[in-house]
């Protein structure tokens, strides 16, 4: 046969369907030598730059083909190429021009989608996914990515039965098992989310994700060691993978065994592994030294009817807009009742949804940003990696994490002299200041009928009713063999424990075993699962008093509990972590209610339960303690706040 580009074209494809890409690269550039602008050689070799991860250089060569002779198969390998860069506006344009051209392009359709959800327009992916799947009912793929638009909308149950399709249509699809386990993780079927994401990795296990979000499930189950073991196998996999090491982090800040100096040295790793990736700024033209008022902007997805939001709401309605100006960088498209009244408050709100950590800095830093504060460490939806591009010159952690970020971007975190000891500030990355009073401000529920405060259980029921509404992970061995010790010395005493992971019954059952084996008769418990929030406030009305866990103790349910009239007794610690109930109820005056050690725990318990008038007249006056104290005066928090703010302003530009 005689050797022509048409021939060497032929010969290229067949390599390239085989696999074999270097000899396939080979005989497309042979083409391209003789036929510079051979369109097919151009378009092919631009696909194999993108299997490559040559994302930019692909688009480039699959413009040239579109100049000579463009298809919609052209303009779709260029919209997958454009995606991959994050560039989601210009990959809807490349995907639309391939559906004008090819109306029943189904697959374009449903990356369509793809891009549509990276920029956060939920609606419009559902309709592209919809019409994928009317055009070709039997492609798992657009049932896949429907299940995962509706799961961002918050309609689980929808996008569990979408991924189940995608799986009865293809059984061996990896990614479906991962995300209908994420979707059961969500709605607090734990064990259901273990099982599907085991089925994941018997498909792929090399699959570096599946192992992180099981971890997130066993941590969630209270399996800490298993956890941790899962995103180590991640890492092992993928060393750099940033979300794994986050979560690890997150695991490792309540993980009993962790010792702080274990935990810091995890954290620099992250923090170096986020530094070889980003281009930090050394320059912040848009920023004065000396401004009129700070441009203070907070990066946060929980501005919504969440902790966070809890937490910050009305410090927001009391700062001084002479003094600061407010921005909100939101990482997550949710938002409610809560994000309304918050948004009152700000000057700009903007997504950084679907932005690259690069494209979010450069637009953080383009809006002159002095002080860049982030509110979620390594909890959920968090975006750590924007702050080590360094988009603005002062950058913070507080409010949603109580560890060190590790990220050598952030210069100040904010703490107070309690969660925070002098002795403690080693245990840090960044350099620690201290509100004077209490590093956080709760803004209590607006009353209603819900929130009467009742008498003490205990007078009627004539036994003690001990309570425990943090989720299922901070409860564990430690804490439960302290709580064996108070229903030994109390066996009449009742436990009433609460929380989203009690949605799962399995986890439920295993709660109940464990609670047995350390002396706690399964008959004197009581388990519910997740309410409405008035519904949870109300459920104090059943509980004389609360156990806090350790080293994970309570933040918004502790103050939660207070204003319902509770009292919750906590064990201190040698982390922020360990000490938030310390911080806590020293701000409202409760010194009593911390114990110094294991020992006074329990015995404070039990003291405490023998004391029923005393516990009575408390019930009696908690909310007035606690809304005469600095942990709700909002207006002097966020005058404290101010001042922290402009001081170290002041220290970072050395005026």
């Amino acid at each position: 046969m005689e050797e022509t580009p048409s021939t060497w074209l032929k010969q290229a494809i067949s390599h390239h369907h085989s696999g074999a890409l270097t000899q396939a690269e080979a005989l497309y550039i042979k083409v391209l030598e003789h036929e510079p602008n051979q369109s097919d050689a151009l378009h092919f070799l631009g696909i194999l730059a993108s299997q490559k991860g040559q994302h930019e250089q692909a688009v480039n060569l699959i413009n040239q083909a579109i100049c000579v002779q463009p298809t919609a198969l052209m303009y779709a390998h260029r919209a997958n190429a454009l995606q991959a860069q994050q560039q989601y506006q210009a990959a809807i344009d490349s995907y639309q021009q391939a559906i004008k051209l090819q109306p029943q392009f189904f697959e374009a359709y449903a990356n369509l989608g793809i891009a549509y959800r990276g920029l956060g327009q939920l609606d419009a992916a559902i309709d592209s996914y919809q019409r994928a799947i009317a055009i070709n009912p039997d492609y798992a793929p657009a049932y896949n990515s429907l299940g995962s638009a509706l799961k961002t909308q918050g309609k689980l149950n929808a996008a569990v039965e979408s991924y189940r399709h995608a799986l009865r249509l293809n059984p061996q699809y990896a990614d479906a098992y991962n995300n209908l386990a994420n979707a059961y993780q969500t709605l607090g079927r734990l064990n259901e989310a273990v099982t599907s994401y085991r089925q994941a990795l018997a498909l792929n296990p090399h699959y570096t994700d599946v192992y992180s979000n099981l971890g997130n499930a066993l941590q969630s189950l209270g399996q800490y060691q298993a956890a941790i073991d899962s995103y180590r196998q991640a890492l092992v996999l993928q060393p750099n993978a940033v979300v794994a090491r986050s979560n690890l982090l997150f695991a490792l800040s309540f993980y009993p065994k962790c010792t702080p100096s274990a935990y810091l040295a995890e954290a620099r790793q992250y923090g170096e592994v986020l530094l070889a990736q980003a281009q930090p700024y050394q320059n912040w033209p848009h920023s004065q030294k000396n401004p009129a008022r700070l441009r203070v902007a907070l990066l946060s997805g929980d501005l919504k009817t969440h902790p966070v939001g809890y937490f910050i709401e009305s410090i927001l309605a009391h700062l001084n807009a002479n003094q600061l100006e407010v921005f909100v960088y939101s990482t997550q498209p949710f938002e409610d009742e809560l994000t309304q009244r918050i948004k009152q408050h700000i000057s700009r709100w903007q997504t950084v949804v679907g932005l690259t950590d690069a494209a979010a800095a450069h637009t953080i830093h383009h809006d002159g940003i002095d002080v860049l504060i982030d509110l979620a460490g390594h909890t959920a939806h968090n975006r750590l990696p924007i702050l080590a591009w360094k988009p603005a010159p002062l950058q913070i952690s507080w409010l949603g994490f109580f560890a060190s970020t590790g990220v050598i971007g952030i210069d100040y975190l904010l703490a107070d002299p309690l969660s925070v000891l002098a002795s403690q500030q080693a245990h840090f990355s960044e350099k620690i200041w201290y509100l004077p009073e209490t590093r956080l401000c709760f803004t209590p529920p607006s009353t209603d009928v819900d929130q009467v405060l009742l008498s003490l259980p205990a007078l009627k029921n004539g036994y003690i009713t001990f309570g425990c509404f943090q989720k299922l992970a901070k409860i564990n061995d430690d804490v439960l063999t302290l709580w064996g010790r108070i229903f030994k010395a109390l066996p009449q005493a009742r436990l009433r424990l609460q929380s989203k992971q009690m949605n799962c019954p399995m986890a439920r059952e295993q709660l109940l075993s464990r609670l047995s084996s350390f002396g706690i008769n399964k008959q004197h418990v009581e388990i519910m699962a997740e309410v409405p929030r008035a519904a949870y406030l109300a459920a104090y009305a059943e509980v004389d008093m609360i156990l806090d866990t350790f080293p994970f103790t309570g933040g918004t349910t502790t103050c939660e509990a207070l204003w319902m009239g509770v009292p919750t007794l906590t064990l201190t610690g040698n982390t922020l972590l360990a000490r938030q109930g310390v911080s806590l109820l020293s701000a409202v005056g409760l010194h009593e209610w911390i114990a110094a050690d294991e020992q006074m725990y329990v015995d404070k318990a039990i003291s405490y339960a023998q004391q029923l008038p005393a516990l009575a007249q408390l019930r009696t006056q908690l909310r007035s303690m606690l809304q005469r104290s600095p942990l709700v005066d909002a207006p002097r928090f966020a005058r404290h706040f101010s001042y922290a703010l402009q001081s170290m302003w002041r220290e970072k530009m050395g005026i």
